[in-house]
């Protein structure tokens, strides 16, 4: 299936020096980096061994206790939900990085081991020295994104999309992504809002074995996907609000990624609308959500402008720009009115 995908675009020729940023964000489409994170040394250290790529965690490790997912080997790797969809088929444990290695390593042979799967832990909160010669240095890019690390085995992160942008650097073992743009919502059965395996809602279809009786829009979302294997040093760059179907394809992966915002930290995430709009419109007789589509349009999705235009400045107020001191005043504006 993922041999007939059209190919996510390339560009060669960037180190993590000369990352065009600037340019993936305007563009907006996923794209592959071959080779920006090739010199790192938990890169040449994976490519030695996996052994190797462990060792160097261990030196790098500051003792702080760490929480994974893990799961009996009848999950095959893939963190999801029981039949009904009421809970996760992966237990959340707490231990130590060495302890989660030790027992990685105890498995490296086995073709069916447990799943473990270190999800997005800040590199700064238990590994701040393994940034010294593994880091893309965003900062002198004008992104602020704090490194987080993805540490497991033959791991699939079911398809999900991530509001912020995302740069992530396949560091030890090669990973499959799979994307699609975000319209393919209707097309890729996304399961519930809560609970979810890591955070957002993902995909319900199996990408290995594909029910299209039961999901039969699926056919029409590979149509529009792309896919790529990912070598170690490789990145991608996944715009915000693209799926993205992520498999781990060797014993031992590890993975960094770089999130970050198009908006400054006092614009809240979108998310917390939507839940709103379920609970405060989705419901509503037919007529009533037309009519409420047209004032999002208007106040929302119409230019930004647009509604305050014919106002004076100073008379705009949700309707002009926000800034941090009109960001704190909506806030504590909606606090009050949901406390009522």
């Amino acid at each position: 299936m993922f041999d007939r995908l059209p190919k996510v675009r390339v560009l060669e020729g960037f180190s993590a020096g000369t990352l065009p940023v600037d340019r993936l964000i305007a563009e907006n489409l996923p794209t592959v980096l071959p080779g920006v994170a090739r010199q790192w040394s938990l890169v040449q250290a994976g490519l030695e061994s996996p052994q190797a790529a462990m060792a160097q965690l261990r030196a790098s490790y500051n003792g702080r206790p760490v929480q994974y997912n893990w799961g009996e080997p009848a999950t095959a790797g893939r963190p999801f939900y029981n039949d009904d969809f009421t809970a996760l088929n992966c237990q959340v444990r707490r231990g130590t990085l060495d302890q989660v290695l030790d027992e990685l390593a105890s498995y490296l042979d086995d073709p069916a081991p447990p799943t473990y799967y270190m999800a997005s832990l800040l590199l700064d909160y238990c590994l701040p020295a393994l940034r010294e010669g593994n880091d893309l240095g965003l900062e002198r890019h004008g992104v602020s994104a704090p490194p987080s690390i993805w540490i497991g085995n033959r791991v699939t992160a079911s398809c999900h999309y991530d509001a912020p942008n995302n740069i992530a650097c396949c560091a030890v073992g090669r990973r499959r992504f799979t994307v699609f743009p975000p319209e393919q919502v209707h097309n890729l059965y996304p399961g519930p809002l809560q609970p979810t395996p890591g955070g957002q809602a993902v995909s319900v279809v199996d990408f290995d074995a594909p029910d299209l009786e039961r999901f039969p829009r699926f056919a029409a979302a590979m149509e529009a996907g792309q896919t790529v294997v990912l070598e170690p040093g490789d990145a991608i760059f996944i715009p915000s609000l693209w799926w993205h179907h992520v498999k781990g394809l060797d014993p031992f992966t590890v993975l960094v990624n770089y999130w970050w915002s198009s908006m400054p930290e006092w614009i809240p995430t979108p998310m917390h609308a939507l839940n709103m709009a379920l609970w405060s419109i989705r419901d509503r007789p037919e007529h009533e959500k037309r009519a409420w589509r047209e004032l999002f349009e208007y106040y929302v999705f119409g230019p930004a402008g647009l509604a305050g235009a014919h106002l004076p400045e100073q008379g705009r107020g949700e309707l002009g720009p926000f800034d941090e001191t009109a960001a704190r005043r909506m806030r504590a504006a909606l606090l009050s009115r949901l406390n009522r």
